[in-house]
Order: structure tokens, then C-alpha cells, then sequence
């Protein structure tokens, strides 16, 4: 599995493609704008991008979504129905946000804890980790120690949760209890900002550190 981000839209969201060495097979993960430069990375990798995957239902990391999909008949993956709400509103957060305007979609698929999704022919768990929204989701590549996890966790930091339906505890539950078990050396693609590993961040993120709860 191979990966490559690219940031997008005023947030400076990462949104990632994800690829299959073997079949050239892609998804792009979180396409929140910018097309054109999504689009561009991909050609110039020499992919086929087979499907769109999605954490959350935020503006910055699902307004470019409806335009891909119908363009390159992309299917929609993710995330969880209890953001349906948030995706049904990015008219909304994209004149809130001063924004170009953005078109709203409904995804083919709403994913689950304990789904997998398909990259070609490499598989990723999905893990539902609510908090930031409560239909966040993440996917983990098992074989590569890879997680793509959106705006749950950041190197040094973790989501915001002063948006409708977030949860703060929710949200410390999800990195604890869902993404720490998954191992100290998977290293990590958060939704902003540079990739770190679980096992950094339970060592020095102030928010999430072990040393806060033992």
C-alpha cells in the first residue's frame, strides 16, 4: 500500500491517495476542494482511481466529493450515517466558511465499526470513532501499520469538539480505547498537519498521553 497526501483548500486539509502497488488501483480519502491537484497527483502517479473514502462529514474533507464522484463515476464509501447530517449541510458550512459554493451527495455507502473497504486488492479496516463527529470513522491497513484517521488525532493535538454533536469524551474514548490498542508503531495520516505514530503520541500528546490516566 502506498500513499500520498496532498493538501487542500484554505484548511490545508490532507487529503490522501491510497494505491495498490500491484493494480495501480486508487481512493482518494477526504477530497475536501482543489480537484484539479488531486486529480493532477494522481495522473502524474499513474493511477486508477477506483472509489472516494470518507472520515467525516466536514467541509474541508468532503466538499470536493459530489463533482469527483459524478465526473469519474466514483462510488462513495463512508463515513457513518450519524454524520449524514453534517454532509446534508455543507451548502451551509461552504457560505459559513466563505467557501466556493459546493455541491451536497449522498454516499453509496455508509460504513460501520468492524467494515472493511477495498483498495485494489489491499484491504483496510474501518474503526467508527466518534467524538469530533459522531460519524467519524478511520481506516487502518493492518499489513502496512497505517491509519488515516482524520481529524481524530493530530501529532501533539486532537479534534475540536465544540461543533453540533461532538463529544469530548467520546472523542478521548476513541483515541484510548479504539486507536491505542492498535499498536504503539502504526504511524499515522491525520486530517492536518505531519504524520506521527501512536506510540509518539502516547508518550508526549498533552491531550492523550498515558501519563494523564494512569
Amino acid at each position: 500500500m502506498q500513499f500520498h497526501s496532498v493538501p487542500v483548500t484554505p484548511f490545508q486539509q490532507n487529503c490522501t491517495l491510497l494505491w495498490c502497488d500491484d493494480s495501480k488501483r486508487a481512493a482518494v480519502v477526504d477530497p475536501g476542494g482543489d480537484v484539479d491537484r488531486i486529480l493532477a497527483a494522481v495522473e502524474e502517479r499513474g493511477l486508477k482511481l477506483e472509489k472516494i473514502l470518507l472520515t467525516h462529514g466536514h467541509l474541508d474533507h468532503v466538499g470536493g466529493t459530489a463533482p469527483l464522484s459524478r465526473d469519474l463515476k466514483l462510488p462513495v464509501e463512508g463515513p457513518h450515517q450519524a454524520d449524514q447530517f453534517w454532509i446534508e449541510q455543507i451548502t451551509t458550512q461552504a457560505q459559513m466558511f466563505g467557501f466556493p459554493p459546493v455541491e451536497t451527495f449522498t454516499p453509496d455507502r455508509w460504513l460501520n465499526d468492524g467494515d472493511t473497504v477495498t483498495v485494489g486488492d489491499e484491504v483496510l479496516e474501518v474503526v467508527h470513532c466518534p467524538g469530533h463527529t459522531p460519524g467519524h470513522v478511520i481506516f487502518f491497513h493492518r499489513a502496512g501499520n497505517l491509519a488515516l484517521v482524520g481529524d481524530v488525532l493530530f501529532a501533539g493535538s486532537i479534534g475540536r469538539t465544540d461543533f453540533p454533536m461532538s463529544n469530548h469524551q467520546d472523542l478521548i474514548d476513541s483515541i484510548t480505547k479504539k486507536l491505542w490498542p492498535l499498536g504503539d508503531a502504526v504511524q499515522f495520516i491525520p486530517g492536518h498537519g505531519p504524520m506521527s505514530t501512536f506510540g509518539q503520541e502516547r508518550q508526549s500528546n498533552p491531550f492523550v498521553a498515558d501519563k494523564r490516566f494512569g
